[in-house]
């Protein structure tokens, strides 16, 4: 069960107390889970019962007992325990949940981690496609920004976020420079003075002016530079983000990809493909990381900050680098069940990282 499914299965659990009179409550929309916090339990933990004791005139303690039994009872779920207020914390069957984990990521691509449709949850939102007036639901997000290098490249970016999540995003600058797209690719929507009632509302740190500003590093580093530290940060532009080493967390990320990738082709040449599957020896730290990337997106977008999603990129190819080496066959070994279920988790990674690259606008390039 991943973390999306998990989310859905908490909000039927709601449906079914609210059908069997146990609690008179508007099913809401969204039902968030996260990994359990201090003092939790699980493998993940949500705030559901805190979110409906006001509209249900019941202690959160109360609300949480009564969805318990509702989430005991869903498939993947072991066990369901009560903590704090009413934190409810959810102990997955973790062999059927990891190999559910990668069956959808692999399903859904480059675009695991992107809001279902309310009308058809079977299809993601497209956030290349901001222009569709036909969905009155969808949330309208006005962006605007100062004519400021940075400024312009993360509003440009936050939008990115927002659609992913089925917004529908206007970006709009006080100034903008041709070089701006030439060099780092950045579009935006609108360019000048906005009225007094669309006040500035992405405004970073400026990044530093000067010859050695980000423009020099080209489109992929000089985005990276501007875009991974936190808005609150002032962001460095020098040559590290160029250099091809362990240092560079950028490095990292499309080195990961990139080995990723080559798994793939190289398992070609010995005659197996992917295949989903238990894992002999699982990656906690991994899967767990890939099963936050729904999270890590729809936060990114709520708080515009999309160095979030560049510090999760980092997270999950540091927990792919040890273990991308042991997914092909070693020595005289044939290709067995658990290299192709070690192949398809190596896919995944390679989906999350190009996919996570591709809302920052940096590529994922096959080889390095």
């Amino acid at each position: 069960m991943t973390p999306v499914e998990l989310s859905r299965t908490v909000l039927h659990a709601v449906r079914r107390a609210v059908d069997a009179g146990e609690l008179s409550v508007s099913v809401p929309e969204r039902a968030v889970v996260a990994p359990p916090g201090p003092g939790g339990c699980g493998d993940y933990a949500t705030s559901i019962a805190l979110q409906l004791a006001r509209p249900a005139g019941q202690p959160p303690l109360k609300v949480a007992e009564v969805l318990r039994p509702h989430l005991l009872g869903a498939d993947g779920i072991t066990d369901v325990v009560l903590t704090g207020p009413g934190f409810l914390n959810i102990r997955l069957d973790r062999g059927a949940s990891d190999v559910g984990l990668v069956r959808e990521i692999l399903r859904r691509g480059d675009r695991y981690g992107y809001a279902d449709r309310p009308d058809r949850p079977d299809r993601p939102d497209r956030p290349d496609r901001p222009d569709r007036p036909d969905r009155p639901d969808r949330r309208v997000v006005q962006l605007h920004c100062p004519y400021e290098l940075r400024a312009v490249v993360v509003a440009e970016v936050a939008a990115r976020l927002l659609r992913s999540q089925g917004a529908l995003v206007r970006v709009s600058a006080e100034g903008f420079e041709p070089a701006w797209t030439s060099v780092l690719g950045v579009v935006v929507d609108a360019v000048g003075r906005a009225p007094a009632e669309l006040p500035v509302n992405v405004r970073p740190v400026p990044a530093p002016a000067g010859p050695a500003g980000a423009l020099a590093l080209g489109r992929d580093a000089g985005r990276w530079a501007l875009l991974h530290p936190a808005a609150h940060d002032r962001p460095r532009v020098g040559d590290q983000h160029l250099v091809q080493r362990e240092s560079n967390p950028l490095f990292r990320v499309r080195y990961a990809h990139a080995r990723a990738r080559a798994a793939t082709r190289n398992a070609a040449d010995l005659g197996f493909t992917a295949q989903p599957g238990p894992l002999a020896d699982p990656a906690p730290e991994l899967l767990a990381a890939l099963a936050d990337h729904p999270r890590v997106l729809a936060a990114a977008a709520d708080h515009r900050a999309s160095d979030r999603l560049a510090r999760h990129l980092v997270t999950v190819a540091d927990a792919a680098l040890p273990f991308l080496p042991t997914v092909l066959p070693r020595g005289g070994e044939k290709p067995s069940a658990a290299h192709r279920a070690r192949l398809a988790l190596a896919e995944a990674v390679g989906t999350v990282l190009a996919g996570g690259l591709a809302l920052l606008g940096i590529d994922a390039p096959d080889h390095l």
